[in-house]
């Protein structure tokens, strides 16, 4: 038994830069997006209709590589080819302030989950860590033999992710400022590396069109995937963990579902390679940006189902697993045509059909796998019967958190709108009384 989930849309595309698209990012207030290019601006797009589309950002002297926005949306942060960092306001059209952070491009900035620190990575070779406030450097990692592609926090804050032209993934202790592990696996460059949402694992891409993911408690390769034909230039978690979002330079995006490790969709749409893409924070959306110059906005859709329906489902056909996250069982190897491992997901059972549109103004359709039938996992019945609950149990807790923070979010919006109106109201008196005298 299945539950039906639809394929993502495209929901809008924007076009502004005047050269390649390099990184993307939502503001967790999902009004604004960013991001950077090679023709060294950065745009603000304004996602709520009825608004003025964009707002372009000038500052850097050369291509933007990377930004970010705080997890409080109340900064943007912007890394350069010019070897700067710039910190913008958002709301405030050009107001920022720079800091010469490195002696060579500056590939990557990443801010830690707080937004107290951030973290760099340059062609100098060199991986730096600053806090925000006055941009005082703090530290800096230095293990790398070539270009640092990309840095990342984990998301408690103590762990950092590194991927080089070096052909090795690195994991760094903050506090030790020790390189605790090395994955060389790579066959060379790795342009991108993350975590996972739950810290245990991290994946990464690069040139050779693969894209890995790892335990980083066992050091053990989890997934292999070997499903584009031509490099991989980034890649983000969803924010439930179950689902991981690739771009390449062979024009697609593909969905991975990493809980039955296998293919969900391919997605059509960039007219050239797919230089960035990223989930909004509540995975409700995804974002990409591309060599065409276009920034597209994708609804996601296949994370839709109705959760008490999948937990149901759950109960009654599911062998034992944890839901969320990635665990040293799942397939070492996956191809588009290759049989995925026991391994049985929190959100959904489906398989999907489509086809491919011929301009990204149509909404794409995707391409993806059969649906998956797990085998036998020959746990004692007593034991499943027991992880089964655990396992709904939380994710019960899981969804009424998201629901209550939705709520919060929605109520801190009204209270500010009511705000606004009552400082409205408060100045009308004002204009009148002044319109009084002008007039006598």
């Amino acid at each position: 038994m299945t539950c039906a989930l639809e394929d993502p849309t495209l929901e809008r595309h924007f076009k502004g830069h005047r050269d390649a698209v390099t990184s993307v990012d939502f503001n967790c207030n999902m009004k604004q997006i960013a991001t950077g290019s090679m023709d060294s601006c950065i745009m603000i797009w304004t996602l709520k209709p009825q608004m003025r589309a964009y707002s372009r950002f000038v500052g850097h002297k050369d291509a933007v590589m990377s930004v970010q926005f705080s997890a409080s949306g109340h900064l943007l942060v912007s890394a350069s080819r010019d070897k700067t960092v710039r910190l913008w306001v958002p709301s405030v059209k050009g107001e920022s302030t720079a800091f010469r952070a490195h002696t060579g491009t500056v590939r990557s900035v990443n801010f830690s989950s707080d937004g107290q620190t951030l973290v760099t990575a340059s062609d100098d070779k060199t991986i730096k860590v600053w806090t925000v406030h006055r941009h005082k450097f703090l530290f800096s990692l230095n293990q790398h033999v070539n270009w640092v592609r990309c840095a990342k926090f984990s998301p408690d804050g103590q762990l950092i992710v590194s991927a080089s032209d070096d052909k090795t993934v690195k994991i760094w202790d903050k506090n030790s400022r020790e390189c605790i592990h090395s994955f060389s696996e790579h066959g060379g460059c790795v342009n991108y590396a993350d975590f996972h949402p739950s810290g245990t694992c991290i994946a990464a891409a690069g040139p050779d069109n693969n894209v890995k993911v790892w335990d980083i408690r066992t050091t053990k390769l989890l997934q292999h995937y070997q499903l584009h034909t031509a490099a991989v230039n980034a890649l983000s978690f969803h924010p439930c963990g179950n689902y991981l979002i690739t771009a390449s330079s062979d024009s697609t995006l593909k969905v991975l579902d990493l809980v039955e490790g296998r293919l969900l969709y391919t997605l059509h749409g960039h007219q050239g390679p797919a230089r960035c893409v990223a989930f909004s924070r509540n995975g409700d959306y995804f974002a990409s940006g591309g060599s065409d110059e276009q920034v597209m906005v994708w609804q996601t859709n296949f994370d839709g189902a109705n959760y008490d329906e999948v937990l149901r489902l759950q109960k009654k056909e599911a062998s034992v697993e944890q839901p969320h996250g990635c665990h040293a069982h799942l397939p070492a190897q996956v191809s588009e045509s290759a049989e995925p491992l026991h391994y049985k997901s929190s959100s959904k059972d489906c398989g999907r059909s489509g086809g491919r549109p011929s301009h990204p103004s149509q909404t794409p359709r995707a391409q993806s796998q059969p649906p998956y039938t797990a085998p036998e996992s020959g746990v004692p019945a007593a034991l499943t019967n027991t992880l089964e609950h655990i396992v709904g149990q939380l994710d019960i807790l899981t969804q009424t958190v998201a629901i209550l923070e939705q709520r919060l979010t929605l109520t801190e919006d009204k209270l500010k709108e009511c705000i606004d109106n009552q400082h409205k109201i408060l100045q009308l008196p004002h204009s009148a009384a002044a319109l009084s005298a002008i007039s006598s």
